[in-house]
């Protein structure tokens, strides 16, 4: 696993939760949402805290990232154009050939089984282009 740009987990973790709290909105609420639907979909996930502020979830590299703006709470997954969507969460950067990202507004709900199986599939994406990455150096 990749090693969090904060040195510690836990304190990642305390960072994420600052972020909950002091948006103190339906932002904080959403992104709280996200952030147990993503922790029970992959126990194994990592949290971290990078680029100055941005919440993210690893699991052999980054599975998303959780933004908050002003109208939307947004979960960019780095490999997403790479995922199957069946359910069509994906609703933003649909253009480019690598991330994909679900915008989350005021009033919406996710549908938790859906965006658990969009992480499990991250997750899976990342262990194969891992072990293949690993394969290769051999």
């Amino acid at each position: 696993m990749e090693k969090p740009e904060d040195g510690d987990g836990g304190e990642a973790a305390r960072r994420i939760d600052e972020r909950i709290a002091e948006l103190a909105d339906w932002r904080g609420e959403t992104l709280a949402r996200v952030r147990a639907l993503i922790r029970a979909a992959d126990p194994e996930v990592v949290e971290e805290w990078k680029w100055r502020g941005v919440p993210v979830w690893s699991h052999d590299g980054i599975i998303c990232t959780g933004e908050s703006y002003k109208a939307v709470v947004k979960l960019t997954f780095a490999h997403g154009a790479a995922l199957p969507d069946p359910a069509g969460l994906f609703n933003a950067s649909l253009e480019g050939s690598t991330r994909r990202a679900i915008d989350i507004r005021e009033g919406e709900r996710i549908d938790g089984d859906a965006l658990a199986a969009l992480v499990r599939a991250a997750a899976a994406f990342n262990a194969a282009a891992r072990a293949a990455r690993t394969a290769k150096r051999r």
